[in-house]
């Protein structure tokens, strides 16, 4: 599912015009955002949790030159999803 068909859904479930469900998506996604790069969790019920995660410093391997280079630190966003997510997935 893209962006636009995601919209067009959830405007229909919710019966508001997509302009305004595009607006409060992209508001939703802000603050998310805005919470994870303050190094917050960000908690949705029955869903999931998202949070900010630091990948150690690494030595990986370019398979066609067999190179040894050093990839540097970084931080991701990890995403472990709730039981009941887990739950309906299995079904």
């Amino acid at each position: 599912m893209v962006h636009k068909e995601f919209i067009e859904k959830l405007s229909q479930e919710l019966g508001i015009d997509s302009g305004r469900t595009s607006v409060l998506v992209a508001r939703i996604v802000s603050t998310m955002a805005d919470e994870l790069q303050n190094g917050t969790s960000v908690n949705i019920a029955d869903f999931g949790t998202f949070e900010v995660k630091k990948k150690m410093e690494r030595i990986s391997v370019i398979p066609s030159t067999g190179q040894r280079v050093l990839v540097p630190p970084k931080l991701v966003v990890a995403f472990k999803a709730s039981p009941v997510l887990k739950e309906r997935l299995s079904e």
